[in-house]
């Protein structure tokens, strides 16, 4: 089995996932963690491996949503802080992890695949990914990217 092929890329054939927005290029989706309940993923439709794959057009518009997911989650959360990451060693599709993190959450301040520090999930308010999810169609789907 090769990794860096679509056909066994786990982002390439989703099993199930919760899409928040999605263009003809990038698709927002909510991650389901109990530890971090408002965890999401900005993810390339096509199978790419490498940022630097992409065209300048490309990354700028990739780089555009990743800010606006963390733009919308700032302003819905008032997080301590908001974790932006992309790693691509266990799953080599160029895909970006957006988590807002909190004082006293189960890792905090240590990355989330780091040591426990003994916090408690940070749960979202009532309603959260509705609403979440009609912001961000609403400043993006208006937006030129």
């Amino acid at each position: 089995m090769k990794l860096e092929s679509p056909e066994y890329c786990s982002l390439c054939n989703p099993e199930r996932e919760r899409i928040l927005w999605k263009n003809d290029f990038v698709r927002v989706i909510s991650v389901s963690d109990d530890a971090y309940p408002v965890f999401c993923r900005v993810i390339t439709n096509q199978h790419w491996v490498e940022f630097s794959d992409l065209s300048p057009v490309d990354r700028e518009q990739i780089m555009h949503v990743v800010y606006s997911v963390e733009k919308e989650m700032r302003i819905l959360l008032s997080p301590t802080k908001v974790n932006i990451a992309s790693f691509g060693n266990l799953v080599p599709h160029l895909h970006w992890h957006v988590i807002p993190r909190f004082q006293g959450d189960p890792h905090y301040p240590n990355p989330i695949w780091g040591d426990l520090t003994g916090g408690r999930p940070v749960s979202p308010p009532s309603g959260f990914w509705e609403i979440f999810g009609d912001s961000l169609r609403a400043y993006l789907d208006n937006d030129r990217i």
